[in-house]
């Protein structure tokens, strides 16, 4: 990973929050139009997907398959309020579809579109994200619904997973083998409290920052991870790292509940971590707290937005130097008690043996 990725991912997540931050009025009036949500569910009105939304929705006029016909392959139909989408399953050529932001509960008549490449249905009524397999998926967006649980995920060619602010508290059912090139998942804003669930080998990047993960756990099999977020949970201790997540080079761990510095030492674990952010933790309080982060993980480049200087790294290298000749002049001075131990030991058995 090259020196400014970690940047890049900070930078990533801080616009998500400044965008949350700046949307707070927005989510509070929304949560109180959704208060009723029972009661306008009961009286809902049916709404399909109609020849004329086709009509305002396709785009990208391309060659089918066999080369000698056209087809529109992309289609888009966002805040329509649409309950079924029906119609949609006699457009077997589409590449493309957006259907975000309506009232969708069920995705069944996409289960035909066998040459689906992209799929957005963010913001939508669905409790689960469960499509027969489609075997061209390679990106699908789930952000912003109901769903409960990672269970009828299955395409084996998708490539990235958002299943953003849903409410699963579990991750189950991501198969390794049917799942064998999916490298993003995105699972900020969920009810996870576990790390658990991930046997994806050729996994990249996981984000799961705002759940309420207490235990990491679960992770031995991530050998290609690369970047974890977890930021904004509920984690106190870092057990659960081990040398098999063999490519880890950025981990966020922002505005957990880490009071121990010293937890930071079980990372040292990681042979390619680079990038470690910890504000917003208690640990980060303590005195000469970067200098002390860089005596655990002498590797670690950049700790928060900064990378170490030359004077921090002097610093810590002196530091780990005199605590190691401490370590062992009092292994020394152990070494000498028991020796003494052995002597008296020794002059009382001789005192014991001599002749009255």
């Amino acid at each position: 990973m090259s020196d400014e990725e970690p940047d890049d991912e900070d930078e990533v997540e801080d616009q998500k929050d400044d965008a949350e931050e700046k949307g707070g009025d927005e989510v509070e009036g929304e949560e109180e139009k959704e208060a009723p949500e029972e009661e306008e569910e009961e009286h809902q009105v049916s709404n399909p997907l109609t020849e004329e939304h086709m009509k305002e929705g396709l785009s990208m006029l391309c060659k089918t398959g066999n080369g000698l016909a056209h087809a529109f392959v992309k289609f888009e139909a966002k805040e329509k309020e649409l309950t079924d989408i029906n119609l949609i399953q006699g457009f077997i050529h589409l590449r493309y579809v957006d259907l975000s932001e309506n009232l969708l509960r069920d995705l069944s008549p996409l289960s035909g579109l066998t040459h689906l490449l992209w799929l957005k249905v963010d913001g939508n009524r669905l409790t689960s994200a469960g499509l027969d397999e489609l075997i061209y998926l390679q990106h699908a967006s789930f952000a912003s619904n109901h769903i409960k649980d990672s269970n009828g995920i299955g395409h084996p060619r998708l490539v990235s997973l958002n299943l953003k602010s849903n409410e699963i508290e579990t991750i189950t059912g991501l198969d390794p083998e049917k799942l064998s090139n999916l490298q993003t998942i995105e699972l900020r804003g969920n009810s996870l409290k576990s790390t658990a669930g991930f046997c994806l080998p050729k996994l990249k990047t996981l984000y799961l920052a705002q759940n309420a993960i207490t235990v990491i756990e679960g992770l031995e099999d991530l050998g290609q991870l690369t970047t974890l977020h977890l930021r904004d949970n509920q984690i106190e201790t870092l057990d659960g790292f081990s040398a098999s997540l063999k490519s880890l080079q950025y981990l966020n761990l922002r505005g957990n509940a880490i009071v121990q510095l010293q937890e930071v030492s079980k990372l040292l674990v990681l042979p390619m971590l680079r990038a470690l952010v910890l504000l917003d933790n208690p640990c980060t309080e303590e005195g000469d707290y970067r200098v002390e982060v860089l005596v655990m993980l002498p590797r670690l480049e950049r700790l928060d937005k900064d990378f170490f200087e030359e004077d921090e790294r002097t610093d810590a290298e002196e530091l780990r130097q005199r605590r190691r000749e401490e370590e062992l002049e009092l292994e020394r001075e152990k070494e000498r008690e028991k020796e003494l131990e052995l002597e008296e030991t020794d002059d009382l058995a001789q005192e014991e043996d001599a002749p009255e």
